[in-house]
């Protein structure tokens, strides 16, 4: 409907005016037809339009017959059909045409799909964006399961969809639920449906062991038949729009259990899709006593991964890495990971337990781990100086072991026989060495004795210990050349200048 004062508007115009109704439209911003409807009904007479033929229309049989033969060929095939035959006109108005004509199919009814109390519950992924945790970027994904007779619905939110993630959102259902329907509905994803051909399907090996672990019939709905499962969609919607929408959380474990309480709370509160004058709450109760009884011990969920542990002692999992003792590094080992703690396994024994991370490329370390690695190392050091020393001054073992027979600090004895070993060589090392040995003096003091009596009795000077600068060059070796070549050229100059009496001097 229109203003009054718009129809007096117009008829003013048409009458007074003799405006034509194009002009009419085009000054007024009203459709032509409204003018013509306003005039019309005014009693003005209105003369028929003169239609303008299409230049379509004598290849309207043609499109139509071929459409009838090939319901899905594509307007674009089709338009170079009608050029090749003579059509000039565009494109754009041709898909139009195409539109208009092409063959549809037939509406499909559907049933109404009703189920008996604890007979079918529905399940599914839904996407929830993604969360930052530290230096990852991890999808949050949310496990949706929906009783089908009472609509009761349990809602938890991982960090991925990976299969363990799927298996333990079963678990925790039915856990939430303290039953299990007879059938479970599935969309074809590929976490419960690996292969399907027709009716033939192959279901993936870990959900069938849940199925007879806890005695329900695993069902994936009909290929292109969403209706099939439209509470479990109908649920994922509700969750978006009444839970999801504009909520604010510190991490996953807080936004988890704001959804326990809004599962058991508001979404238990709303009123039952099929019986509108009873909450849900109410039908679930008449609901959960048929559903299958919990086995006596849940199903194992932990995420279960062979990994090689390397030359370091860690062991990489979900994008972080572990330590692990260094007594098994070079080894194939087991990661069991929950969703709060990490443990690897060699064979039967566990050998490490750390905190989950979910951050990447973190550094996850134990630190008797470490220590143990560092004590090693430092025992490997102490027996590779100590066979130095052997190899160099044999008597070296027997120092050894009458000094720690009197509890002499092995550390510093070591330490002081390598200086002694490269200030003066292995012949005096072994000399003074036996020379304490044989005055029952085994200690650092006796062998700096003697083998400063030794050089004195051969009327070398002690040496000095010069302290060098912190220079990065003076670790550089450099090889030394043969003088074979100098002592030519000094020859060759004795040669040439007979006054030069002494030429080596």
């Amino acid at each position: 409907m229109i203003p009054r004062a718009l129809e007096a508007e117009i008829l003013r115009l048409h009458h007074t005016e003799h405006w034509p109704i194009g002009t009419i439209a085009r000054q007024l911003r009203v459709h032509h037809g409204t003018v013509r409807r306003v005039l019309a009904q005014a009693g003005v007479p209105m003369t028929p339009r003169a239609v303008r033929a299409s230049m379509v229309e004598p290849y309207l049989a043609f499109i139509a017959e071929t459409l009838a033969k090939y319901p899905t060929l594509r307007a674009s095939r089709l338009y170079a059909m009608v050029r090749e035959r003579g059509y000039p006109g565009a494109p754009d108005h041709f898909r139009a045409i195409v539109a208009g004509l092409r063959p549809r199919p037939a509406a499909e009814a559907y049933l109404r799909l009703r189920t008996l109390p604890a007979e079918q519950a529905q399940v599914d992924w839904a996407h929830f964006g993604k969360l930052a945790i530290a230096r990852a970027v991890r999808p949050l994904m949310a496990f949706v399961m929906v009783l089908s007779y009472s609509r009761h619905l349990f809602l938890h939110f991982y960090l991925g969809a990976s299969m363990a993630y799927f298996i333990r959102g079963h678990v925790e259902a039915f856990t939430h639920f303290q039953g299990v329907a007879r059938t479970l509905l599935y969309d074809n994803l590929r976490s419960a449906v690996l292969e399907r051909r027709d009716e033939a399907i192959r279901f993936h090996p870990t959900l069938l062991e849940l199925a007879a672990h806890y005695r329900f019939q695993p069902r994936p709905v009909a290929v292109a038949r969403g209706n099939e499962k439209g509470r479990i969609e109908r649920a994922i919607r509700f969750a978006r729009d009444a839970f999801f929408a504009a909520r604010s959380f510190r991490d996953v474990d807080d936004l988890n259990a704001q959804a326990a309480a809004w599962c058991a709370g508001a979404a238990a509160d709303r009123p039952c899709p099929e019986d509108r004058s009873r909450r849900v709450r109410e039908v679930f109760a008449e609901e959960q006593p048929l559903l299958l009884a919990l086995p006596a011990q849940a199903f194992p969920c932990d995420e279960r991964v062979t990994v090689s542990a390397h030359k370091t002692p860690y062991v990489r999992f979900d994008w972080n890495d572990y330590s692990i003792p260094h007594t098994h590094v070079s080894r194939t080992l087991t990661v069991l990971a929950s969703l709060e703690a990490v443990r690897v396994v060699d064979g039967q024994d566990v050998i490490a337990k750390h905190p989950r991370s979910f951050d990447r490329g973190a550094q996850v370390e134990d630190p008797a781990h470490v220590a143990a690695l560092v004590a090693d190392k430092r025992a490997a050091r102490a027996h590779r100086a100590q066979d130095r020393l052997q190899h160099a001054a044999p008597s070296t073992k027997a120092l050894f072991l009458r000094a720690a027979a009197r509890g002499a600090h092995l550390g510093v004895l070591t330490r002081g026989l390598l200086q002694l070993l490269a200030s003066h060589g292995a012949a005096a090392l072994e000399a003074a060495i036996a020379a304490a040995l044989a005055e029952d003096a085994a200690h650092l003091a006796a062998v700096r004795h003697f083998i400063d009596q030794h050089a004195h009795a051969h009327g070398q000077r002690p040496p000095i210990a010069v302290a060098l600068p912190a220079d990065p060059r003076l670790p550089l070796t450099v090889q030394p050349q043969p003088l074979s070549d100098y002592h030519q050229l000094a020859t060759t100059a004795t040669d040439d200048d007979p006054t030069d009496s002494d030429p080596h001097p």
